[in-house]
């Protein structure tokens, strides 16, 4: 017996799954944000450290501030967006040890902390749990327009303040405008990206 989701389901996370610049006036409330984190929480990270940290920006200034740190070519894009989250990271998150990883919480507190660590850690699942992300907001029905191409120690120190936050990437949420995908690019085959050994 085959455990594969439906042809649907694989369509609406990949195969007919865009990236997308233009929303439509209908808005993502907070309950659908929280059922989106609370989906995307459980995706695997290293220990299960988790350092993920997410600004959901929802409010006319909020969205204002981002805006104003984002490139020209983006943006338009993010007060456009019913909410843009920004993916940060923790450089704290080995404190966060002791209630993820009880089992071997202070041996896991500690090797996070070694010099290095910490920092190619949270960068490298801070990104994992910004892919899982996308992929449950396209499993809620949601739409998504991730971007780098913004002013990263600008959004720090504007939303981060205090922390020892960092922004990796940023993510438009909503419902896509109707007939606004530009025509897809190409991926590269199974033979340009891979090979077996």
């Amino acid at each position: 017996m085959s455990n594969t989701i439906q042809r649907s389901a694989l369509d609406q996370l990949f195969d007919e799954a865009r990236t997308y610049n233009e929303w439509s006036e209908k808005p993502v409330d907070e309950q659908m944000v929280r059922e989106l984190y609370d989906l995307l929480k459980w995706g695997p990270t290293s220990a299960n450290c988790c350092p993920a940290r997410f600004v959901w920006v929802r409010t006319a200034d909020g969205k204002a501030e981002l805006a104003a740190l984002a490139m020209d070519a983006n943006r338009s894009k993010i007060p456009a967006a019913p909410v843009t989250v920004i993916i940060g990271y923790d450089l704290a998150f080995p404190e966060t040890m002791p209630k993820l990883f009880p089992a071997q919480a202070e041996m896991m507190r500690q090797f996070f902390q070694q010099p290095g660590v910490a920092e190619v850690t949270a960068m490298r699942n801070s990104s994992l749990q910004g892919a899982y992300l996308i992929i449950a907001a396209r499993a809620l029905g949601l739409d998504c327009g991730p971007m780098s191409g913004f002013d990263n120690p600008g959004v720090d120190r504007k939303f981060f303040a205090g922390t020892r936050i960092q922004s990796n990437f940023i993510c438009c949420l909503g419902y896509r405008k109707p007939g606004t995908p530009y025509q897809r690019n190409p991926r590269l085959t199974f033979e340009e990206a891979g090979w077996f050994a």
